[in-house]
């Protein structure tokens, strides 16, 4: 391990730190703690626990953080750990069924059996050990891969030391020690979401037509909208907004940055938070996903970074032309290739196995479908194999490594550049010099446009320029991906081709295209793959622009601005709409409008509470709850080119669409089942959005502040929505690990974060919920990332692990 020289005196105070703490359980209760120090030899870390059961861990090197990691993330999420494991396993179908559903966070399989199929077949193709075998940069590093040996120990220690008290997994047999082959394909699924996680339904249901087997096509057409609709981020369960503010706007000509995640609030792609350092080497606060060794979104002295799911489409399709007479021999160039066949046999619950074939090209898999919308059939003369660079890619966490390492916005594009391991993300970053940047730097296939335009089959012409989804032509080697000479693989884009935003007054993205990341400064140039320029942008991004245009243009911001804005909960499609819906409703008729089922609704109420409704998404906003019933149903049945009055400008990309056309049909009878809904679930139109946008835990109704994607809501949640129950009653996604950073000159950077959901699942914690109250009172942690700040706090827990 090498020191810097700056960095020599603090290693050796860690070191005798470490030193110290090394037979000491708690500086507080060391009784309370007995339970929770497994004993043994092999490695060990020591963990801090500070306020909100938040932990510190400190560790001699990679392996041993690992092991710290593993053991602190079992103790907060064992039993969604545990289920995951289930899942890398193959083994759903055994322990709870065939027919039962995932948790959707490692793919998009609707049911366990083809999960199972899937993952699997990755096993006994042994395709996660290939990659761990792979040498750097192309594979993952030494420090990641002993980083992951020593989770998997640290969780192992965790198991055998400890009794399982949530309910979800107490006493299951399911729950078993796992490999750091578990824990590397674990980031292999969250590597292949968008690519081969996609498409598992159509992996595994791929079979050989039988001989005389009709031979229809997908429809142009409808291929083009369904791709675009699968690909859509305003319908997606991840998220995300992001602000870098460089120097030339804050108070102190220092850096800023605000990280907004959106993820799902229950399952296995859950943030967790944590400190990790190594002295001398490393020291690096954040989230981190569950189950990863290292800091997804987070900070260290000099650095903050976030991310954003990207619009780039990880995946392309190659169109076969079979040997007519064998529908598994494909022909490339004139000559036959065998595909591979792999069959697996998957034990399900009851007894019995199930066996079915994989087939294989040198493209990737045949796939059938990519979801229900977009079939894709296997016929005589024609398949269509699947193409996902991500499934080559091991390197997420050397390339998060890199980030934690940073000192400079400039190192954070050169760990970019050397891994090249972001699968689906933006990143977007800011440091205390007062550097901004934003990046869609990311794994994509090498599909220029110029290459679509020569090589796309008919299908292709239509899903491509609609969606980014290109299928070429996989009977020409010539429209094969190549490769560019500064990629570290094969077949994808270069760091040279990525968009990048260097030192802008401030650099934003909410899960648009890379070309507005700053208004003033729109990103061209890239290929289709990466996103659109100059389309239409969502509402959320038309507001986030408006808010952080604004707050540079004010300049002298601090970390107080950014949490102002996390919270503000303004609701851009009211700005835009709501004054006009009140208008209009109050000029119906007598009053009344007339339901989709043809029922006469008296509104004249409703209209006033729309007309005096703050336009915000706090908890105590009357009209709120009525204005987001309107506009869910307006905009589901009213055509998003019918619904405005003045259409979109690529000259005003920020400000159109606008002025909402209220004689639409639709517009009444939306009012009309807004109102009679809120009555039949006995809710008044002007109840505030707290007392019925709430989650329970422990028996707490916690109420939920924020908004819906098409409401353009920065602190964006997707709740249920329960009449019976009353109202919103449950959040599926949304605000997750949120972060506020900035520097003072001090050597502490000026951070405040939250964890919307909290550390852990399991309702028997003290750390279920917490955090959780503290959105719903729009609080934050203060960070405690200094070793003074550390020592100062008052639920300061020291515990010494071993395994």
């Amino acid at each position: 391990m090498r020191t810097r020289p700056g960095h020599r005196r603090l290693a050796a105070l860690w070191v005798a730190l470490l030193t110290a703490l090394s037979g000491t359980a708690s500086v507080s209760s060391a009784a309370a703690d007995r339970d929770a120090r497994p004993h043994g030899g092999g490695l060990s870390a020591t963990i801090r626990y500070t306020e909100y059961g938040i932990p510190h861990i400190v560790a001699k090197d990679y392996a041993n953080l690992g092991f710290g990691t593993g053991w602190a993330q079992a103790a907060d999420q064992v039993c969604t750990l545990a289920d995951g494991f289930v899942t890398l396993r193959g083994e759903r179908s055994r322990v709870f069924g065939p027919d039962a559903a995932p948790d959707g966070s490692l793919s998009s399989a609707t049911k366990n059996l083809s999960s199972d199929l899937y993952f699997k077949g990755v096993r006994e193709a042994h395709t996660v050990e290939k990659l761990l075998d792979t040498p750097a940069p192309a594979g993952p590093s030494r420090a990641v891969k002993d980083s992951m040996r020593g989770w998997a120990a640290g969780y192992n220690a965790w198991l055998k030391q400890n009794r399982i008290t949530d309910p979800a997994c107490r006493g299951a047999h399911w729950v078993k020690p796992v490999t750091s082959l578990d824990v590397a394909t674990r980031g292999f699924a969250l590597a292949v979401l968008g690519g081969q996680g996609r498409g598992i339904e159509g992996i595994t249901a791929a079979q050989p037509p039988t001989t005389g087997s009709p031979a229809p096509q997908p429809d142009k057409a409808d291929a083009a909208r369904a791709a675009g609709e699968l690909f859509a981020q305003d319908d997606s369960d991840m998220g995300s907004n992001a602000v870098a503010f460089s120097g030339a706007t804050t108070a102190n000509k220092r850096g800023l940055l605000l990280g907004n995640p959106h993820y799902p609030w229950q399952g296995g792609r859950r943030f967790w938070q944590s400190q990790q350092t190594i002295p001398g080497e490393l020291n690096v606060m954040g989230g981190t996903l569950l189950g990863s060794t290292g800091i997804s979104i987070g900070h260290n002295a000099h650095i903050a970074w976030s991310h954003t799911v990207a619009t780039g489409v990880t995946l392309n399709l190659h169109q076969l032309t079979l040997d007519p007479s064998d529908p598994t021999t494909y022909v490339v160039d004139g000559k036959k290739e065998r595909m591979t066949k792999r069959s697996v046999t998957v034990p399900v619950k009851g007894g019995g196995d199930v066996t079915r074939s994989q087939w294989w090209t040198r493209y990737g898999p045949v796939v059938t479908n990519l979801g229900s919308q977009l079939p894709l059939p296997w016929t005589t003369t024609t398949a269509y194999a699947l193409a996902d660079p991500n499934a080559v890619n091991l390197r997420a966490s050397d390339t998060a490594l890199g980030f934690a390492k940073a000192r400079s916005t400039a190192d954070v594009l050169g760990s970019l550049r050397r891994t090249q391991g972001l699968p689906w993300v933006n990143t977007i970053a800011a440091d205390s010099s007062g550097h901004s940047l934003f990046t869609q730097s990311q794994v994509l296939p090498r599909i220029t446009d110029e290459l679509a335009a020569t090589c796309s089959t008919p299908l292709g012409k239509a899903t491509y320029p609609a969606s980014g989804v290109a299928v070429l032509d996989g009977s020409k080697s010539d429209c094969a991906l190549g490769r560019d000479k500064d990629a570290v693989q094969a077949g994808i884009f270069g760091p040279s081709k990525m968009p990048v935003l260097r030192d802008a007054p401030y650099a934003e993205n909410s899960n648009d295209s890379a070309w507005l990341a700053n208004a003033d400064k729109p990103i061209t140039g890239y290929e289709r793959v990466f996103g659109t320029i100059g389309t239409q942008r969502s509402m959320r991004t038309r507001g986030a622009v408006e808010d952080v245009a604004g707050m540079a243009e004010k300049g002298r911001l601090t970390v107080a601005d950014l949490q102002r804005q996390q919270f503000a909960d303004r609701v851009p499609a009211g700005d835009l709409a709501a004054a006009d819906t009140a208008k209009a409703c109050a000029a119906l008729p007598g009053g009344t409008a007339t339901g989709s089922d043809g029922t006469a609704v008296d509104v004249s109420k409703a209209c006033a509470v729309l007309g005096a409704w703050d336009r915000t998404m706090n908890t105590d906003s009357r009209g709120a709850l009525l204005f987001d019933r309107v506009w869910r149903k307006l905009t589901a049945a009213v055509p998003a080119a019918q619904l405005w009055k003045v259409p979109f400008s690529a000259a005003d990309p920020v400000r159109t669409p606008n002025t909402l056309n209220t004689g639409a049909p639709g517009f009444a009878t939306a009012l009309a089942d807004a109102v009679a809904e809120l009555k039949a679930a006995d809710i008044p139109s002007d109840a505030r959005l707290g007392d019925h946008q709430f989650v329970t835990r422990g028996g707490d109704r916690i109420p939920v502040h924020g908004g819906t994607e098409s409401l353009g809501v920065w602190n964006k949640v997707e709740p249920v929505w329960d009449p019976a129950g009353g109202g919103y009653t449950e959040v599926t996604t949304g605000s997750s690990y949120i972060q506020a950073v900035g520097w003072d000159g001090g050597r502490c950077p000026v951070a405040r974060t939250l964890l919307t959901y909290s550390q852990s699942s399991n309702p028997n914690s003290p750390h279920y919920s917490d955090q959780t109250h503290l959105f719903a009172k729009k609080k934050w942690v203060t960070e405690r990332f200094c070793e003074k700040d550390i020592l100062r706090s008052p639920a300061l827990k020291v515990v010494r692990v071993r395994g």
